[in-house]
């Protein structure tokens, strides 16, 4: 057995892996690992994007949260997301269309391959995959009912998909938008990168989950649109009407997301306050 150590900011993970069952190096380094503890890993260029013990943790708070916020979201963008686990919960609200926009295709490929957490989502007839960069994707495309980001961490291959005019364009295509915002603990530049980025939206929060493969275990979000549904009460009765089969959210889970500690709501707070008053 080796151990598998992913670094950040002063600090890092180990996670003992008993073999790599696979890697690819093209438009970025995809290797999938048997671990010892926590199931099959995913790791691009040397981040952790997931593993089978708590995917579901990281999916199901990225996807529910929106698509419960949204009354009937028929028409579903997911960018990134070629492991399949976002579009194996959108599914779960049976939607008439999913377009997954990857610009790697060979993470879709090996994840279906070796990975398969996707369940054969990937393969359903509602869901068009198309291999292109996702801020390219926006410029030309339709509107949708939501958009789902399941990107990862910033990088070369990545970072248009946090810059200002990636969020202005989604912004202008979507009822309802959400995306992973990193670690505001170990990530703090990241994560304000985003809140910064996002100002488009007019009415945009944060939520947090625990994820514990991800840096440092506390793993923040950030949803966009009209409305933002945090009524338990309609809640709880758009995840019963959808039947909703679920390992970690729920509706108390849903709320109680938005709850934030008193230092990061000051985060928050002051990134949002910056400009305000002046001509900035």
């Amino acid at each position: 057995m080796d151990w598998f150590t992913e670094y950040y900011n002063g600090c890092g993970l180990k996670i003992r892996v008993k073999e790599k069952i696979v890697e690819r190096s093209e438009i970025q380094r995809i290797e999938i690992y048997q671990t010892e503890s926590f199931g099959k890993m995913l790791v691009i260029d040397g981040k952790i994007q997931l593993t089978e013990f708590d995917e579901a943790f990281y999916h199901e708070m990225l996807v529910h949260i929106p698509m419960i916020t949204h009354p009937k979201p028929k028409d579903v963008l997911i960018i990134g997301g070629g492991d399949g686990g976002a579009v194996r919960e959108v599914l779960k609200h049976n939607p008439e269309r999913i377009v997954v926009v990857e610009i790697d295709r060979n993470v879709v490929d090996l994840c279906k391959r070796y990975l398969r957490i996707d369940k054969g989502a990937l393969d359903d007839d509602r869901v068009e995959i198309v291999i292109r960069d996702g801020k390219a994707f926006l410029e030309d495309s339709e509107r949708f009912d939501v958009i789902i980001v399941d990107s990862t961490d910033p990088n070369p291959i990545s970072s248009t998909l946090f810059d200002r005019e990636f969020f202005d364009l989604a912004s202008e295509r979507c009822a309802v938008f959400c995306c992973q915002s990193q670690s505001p603990v170990v990530q703090r530049k990241y994560f304000t990168t985003v809140l910064r980025n996002s100002k488009a939206f007019k009415n945009r929060r944060v939520y947090v989950s625990y994820v514990p493969t991800y840096p440092l275990a506390l793993w923040s979000f950030l949803i966009a649109g009209k409305r933002i549904e945090t009524d338990i009460e309609k809640v709880k009765r758009r995840y019963k009407k959808r039947k909703l089969k679920t390992i970690y959210y729920n509706p108390e889970v849903h709320i109680s997301a938005f709850n934030l500690p008193n230092w990061l709501k000051e985060v928050v707070k002051d990134v949002l306050n910056e400009g305000r008053g002046r001509n900035a």
